[in-house]
């Protein structure tokens, strides 16, 4: 199937969607996430281009629901199962199922279904399920102290589209290498012109970096990790509590995160904390010690009486030596003493190794001045190399574990998808659960429903239906006696079990049908040109065939009731002859059967009587009744309670004519 074959896909959102491995198995297998993404579309558009991708995968060419009225309860179908998914994806997802005429595509959504029917239910599983949502990709990563270089504008423009995260430099020279090395921590350069140059340690040349970008950017990796914790944390427990299947161990994936927080940064290396600690608090750490030191020896020299010989002076005067002689004379041990205290100060406080020690102590050399100062060439040779350590920990961690983030990669993606998969199994089995439905068994001809309630209607407002029809029926009863709620149930049933989803009833054997025609009831009588165009619609419904399903409710109320009789009349005879499935609501279902020229069925909802004012319905039709009116159970009440009463009971009399 080509792209552009789909209805919807157009030049354009073709181009786009070929970014993606297969772009029709994709539509086809209803990935509404990849599909919105690559063609840049909102989900509910996506959506629409995976049924039509679906329709034409099936030869599904017609529009199973032909009325404004079958399309809504459609929709509120689709909500109402919406309503069981804990994602939004889920609820994407679902919005992919649709009624179809054609059989492969209903047994292909079918076998879905009953597998989904199966599904173990956890409320842990549910609470989890909220968090989870697929993964992004990292954004925001900007890298400051590497870069690449190349000679080639092409290959420039190949590395910014690639590695957005580094700056790409334009170089024609060694010299050019050299002055960025000056720059930048890392060079790579890509041009292999390079190789083999006396270049600085920091340039490396690789003519196909660009072919591992997560390489050249391992804090990509990390901040994929970081930016979609959650979402992995929450399909973790999924499996967990769900008890899913996956063929790595769970622990090992939640390894993955550990000491990664949300902005990708690493946490949690006691080494790396050390070090990062170690350079922000080294110049505090530094003057502290000089501080503690000079404190101790300003109260050395103090408690100290230095005597000065004469010659001393004398010798002191003409060689022009100054006091530090003096003081390294006299207060050699204190002065050590004193710079020895610095350098464990420092040490303890920023938890230097034997190494690092060396370095500190080139900072407080013992020698003979005071105040005691730090040695300032030696400070910035110790941050340097604080800095250098820091920053060749964090690479070797970042790379490591970006290695390791990148095995494991189509695992956190499995993981993820199969939890949201899991949502939507789950919505199908609660909705099935909870609105007390069966798989249907496909028929040859007609409706067969046991036990139905309308799923959009709590359970306790509306009894349980039982009801089969084939060919044209009359569907009789009083007001507000559940003949359209009947009329739901049957659309509701048959939109459902073409959408391969289970039906809200015991039982219920269907039609397989090519299109259903449902039309609600009018609002008051029409006007010449409406009702000229109603007629002409129903004209195109007459030539309905077999495998048609028709909902009428009261259509007599387009005009007045002695036209309405003979045009329904009319039209129930042109649908009987094209073999259609037809239910009409009526409350002039005699004065249809004396118009008929043909043996038409009547089916009635029956109301037992009148209880408190209310009625006592038994809301599953008999077949070939008549059912009486509320006029005629008010009357009837009327005469019981006057059994004397002339007016009342000749009233009661005209109803037992009829």
């Amino acid at each position: 199937m080509e792209l552009e074959s789909v209805p919807g896909v157009g030049p354009k959102t073709a181009e786009a969607l070929r970014d993606l491995d297969d772009p029709v198995t994709s539509l086809i297998e209803g990935d509404v996430e990849a599909i919105a993404k690559t063609a840049g579309v909102p989900k509910g558009r996506a959506v629409r281009l995976i049924r039509n991708a679906q329709r034409a995968a099936h030869g599904d060419t017609v529009e199973f629901l032909a009325t404004d009225r079958a399309q809504q309860l459609y929709r509120d179908l689709i909500g109402e199962i919406q309503g069981f998914a804990m994602t939004a994806t889920g609820r994407a997802r679902l919005a992919t199922f649709y009624p179809s005429s054609s059989p492969d595509r209903i047994e292909e959504a079918r076998a879905t279904v009953t597998a989904a029917l199966d599904t173990a239910v956890t409320e842990e599983a549910l609470s989890a399920l909220r968090a989870v949502a697929p993964l992004e990709p990292a954004r925001g990563v900007q890298i400051r102290d590497r870069c690449l270089a190349t000679g080639d504008a092409e290959t420039a423009a190949r590395a910014r589209n690639l590695v957005p995260e580094l700056s790409v430099e334009t170089v024609g020279s060694v010299r050019d290498l050299a002055e960025l090395a000056r720059g930048y921590s890392e060079v790579v350069a890509l041009d292999a012109n390079f190789a083999g140059k006396d270049l600085a340690n920091s340039i490396t040349v690789d003519p196909t970096a660009l072919e591992k970008p997560n390489e050249l950017v391992p804090e990509r990796s990390l901040a994929f990790a970081g930016r979609n914790r959650s979402s992995i944390e929450a399909a973790i427990e999924v499996h967990r509590t769900a008890d899913l299947e996956i063929a790595v161990e769970l622990t090992e994936l939640e390894r993955l995160l550990e000491g990664i927080d949300q902005d990708g940064a690493l946490t949690g290396d006691a080494e790396l904390t050390r070090l990062r600690q170690a350079c922000d608090d080294l110049d505090v750490a530094v003057s502290t010690g000089e501080s503690v030191a000079n404190d101790q020896l300003k109260e050395a020299i103090e408690r100290r009486d230095v005597i000065v010989e004469g010659a001393d002076l004398l010798t002191m005067a003409e060689e022009g030596a100054r006091v530090e002689s003096l003081l390294d004379r006299e207060l050699a041990d204190e002065l050590e003493a004193a710079s020895t205290t610095a350098i464990e100060h420092v040490v303890d406080t920023l938890g230097l190794d034997a190494d690092q020690r060396a370095d500190i102590e080139a900072v407080f050399p013992a020698r003979p001045r005071y105040p005691i100062e730090r040695n300032q060439e030696a400070y910035d040779r110790l941050e340097a190399a604080l800095t250098s350590a820091r920053d060749r920990r964090y690479d070797m961690l970042v790379r490591q574990r970006a290695a390791t983030i990148e095995t494991h990669r189509d695992e956190l993606e499995t993981l993820v998808e199969r939890a949201l998969q899991y949502d939507v199994e789950q919505a199908l089995a609660r909705f099935a659960t909870e609105r007390r439905c069966t798989m249907p068994t496909f028929t040859e001809h007609g409706i067969a429903i046991e036990a139905g309630r309308p799923p959009t209607v709590d359970d306790d407002e509306v009894e349980a239906v039982t009801y089969e029809t084939a060919g044209v029926a009359l569907l009789t009863g009083v007001n507000s006696g559940g003949k359209t709620t009947l009329l739901d149930l049957l659309a509701t049933v048959v939109i459902l079990a073409q959408m391969g989803l289970p039906v809200p009833a015991a039982s219920a054997l269907v039609q397989r049908f090519d299109r259903l025609y449902y039309h609600a009831k009018t609002q008051g009588t029409l006007d010449a040109g409406a009702f000229e165009s109603t007629v002409q619609e129903f004209a195109e419904l007459a030539r309905a065939d077999e495998n048609s399903l028709i909902l009428v409710d009261e259509l007599e109320s387009i005009t007045e009731p002695g036209a309405s009789a003979k045009l329904v009349a009319g039209f129930l005879e042109a649908l009987t002859e094209g073999g259609a499935t037809a239910v009409f609501v009526t409350h002039l279902a005699e004065e249809i059967r004396d118009e008929a020229a043909i043996e038409l069925s009547i089916d009635g909802i029956v109301a037992e009587g009148l209880v408190d004012g209310e009625l006592v319905v038994d809301r599953s039709p008999r077949k070939d009744h008549l059912a009486r009116s509320t006029p005629e159970l008010i009357v009837e009440r009327l005469a019981g309670r006057s059994p004397d009463d002339e007016f009342f009971n000749r009233l009661l009399e005209k109803f037992d004519d009829d």
